[in-house]
């Protein structure tokens, strides 16, 4: 077997090997049936199981209260910048968005579409180095809903407190989910895509709590709306099968590290170790304001773009991979979600070191 790289990419990210050795025998032959696990119907009793045991891992992983329902949905994360207001909003209603960045940004322009917007918050005019405290900004008295990108896979920056409201509290967690205890009981959506902490690209995680199913304009389309789905368990159409399944297969994996709380502190200390790497001298800097910084994804820069360009180059040579920074920010960057091992981190920082001493700025 080749060796493998670490994979700093952002998404689709870096998996569980336990889990790709695994989807690579159930694509053949699921479970000793003769079949592979793509091949199946999604009515059989055997796949309907994968969708439940996925779900019932993820409601104990989340501690997901019984008045929420888990869908299983198609179309990527970027289809709920539409659904959501679609579902909730209405002509002559309002929501209050906080734009933190790339993702938030085309969530508020899909909004806009079908009711009033209110941006609360805006750190834009500081290339989103920063999300808000909560006493910079209110929400609108006739406001629906509270929406808010709990982690910014571009900029680096994350949430370090939910924000409180009286009203529907919406996140997209698609770049932090199950990489830190969170309270769901305090949401009313919540949504992500997976490919970043929890499977394989094509399938997006809603959890929405009851009440708002009823919520739905009569004009909606069937397929956008989500008492459809909740009303057959993800399978009014034939859903991402592979992608459920993959699912499944890392929140196996996650329950056997101990659950989010022991994911948490693991993620805690490899972002530790990178930071630290960081704010040691002047050769890196980072993007992000310190209170605002991400455990999942950092993003740094060196002294000039062609050292930044070389040292990506080199870094890939020596099995460091994915450390190009997205084009709006350029430099550097590490996404190290929860299947990222440290020791990956910890040969990053090495490297960091050896490239400071051989080109000094």
């Amino acid at each position: 077997m080749v060796d493998r790289v670490y994979n700093f990419s952002p998404g689709p990210a870096t998996l569980p090997v336990e889990v790709l050795q695994q989807a690579s025998k159930d694509v053949v032959n699921f479970k000793e049936m003769g079949i592979g696990l793509i091949e199946m119907s999604h009515r059989s009793k055997e796949f309907m199981a994968v969708t439940d045991d996925a779900e019932q891992l993820l409601r104990e992983l989340m501690e997901i209260p019984a008045n929420y329902k888990v869908l299983f949905l198609q179309g990527g994360a970027s289809s709920q910048f539409y659904m959501i207001p679609m579902n909730l909003l209405g002509e002559g209603k309002k929501a209050t968005y906080l734009n933190t960045g790339a993702w938030s940004k085309k969530a508020i322009k899909e909004a806009k579409l079908f009711g009033e917007v209110d941006v609360a918050f805006s750190s834009e005019e500081q290339t989103f180095n920063r999300v808000p405290k909560q006493s910079e900004y209110s929400v609108a008295d006739d406001s629906e809903y509270l929406y808010f990108v709990s982690n910014n896979t571009i900029y680096g920056t994350q949430f370090p407190e939910i924000p409180v409201t009286d009203k529907v509290l919406i996140s997209d967690m698609s770049s932090d989910i199950l990489s830190r205890k969170i309270d769901v009981s305090k949401f009313g959506i919540i949504f992500a895509g997976a490919q970043k902490n929890m499977g394989p690209a094509g399938v997006t995680i809603v959890i929405i709590r009851d009440d708002l199913l009823e919520k739905t304009p009569d004009n909606t389309p069937t397929m956008l709306t989500y008492k459809t789905h909740a009303d057959k368990g993800s399978m009014f159409n034939t859903p991402p099968c592979f992608a459920i399944y993959g699912v499944g297969e890392v929140l196996k994996w996650l329950k056997k590290q101990g659950g989010v709380a022991a994911i948490e502190a693991i993620n805690i200390e490899k972002a530790g170790i990178l930071y630290d790497c960081i704010d040691s001298g002047e050769y890196y800097r980072g993007h992000a304001e310190v209170e605002s910084r991400s455990l999942m994804n950092i993003p740094f820069n060196l002294p000039t773009p062609e050292l930044e360009a070389q040292f990506i180059a080199e870094a890939a040579k020596v099995g460091l991979n994915g450390l190009k920074g997205h084009r709006s920010i350029g430099g550097c960057r590490a996404s190290i979600y929860n299947a990222f091992p440290k020791e990956g981190v910890e040969k990053l920082v090495a490297f960091m070191k050896e490239f400071e001493a051989a080109n000094p700025a």
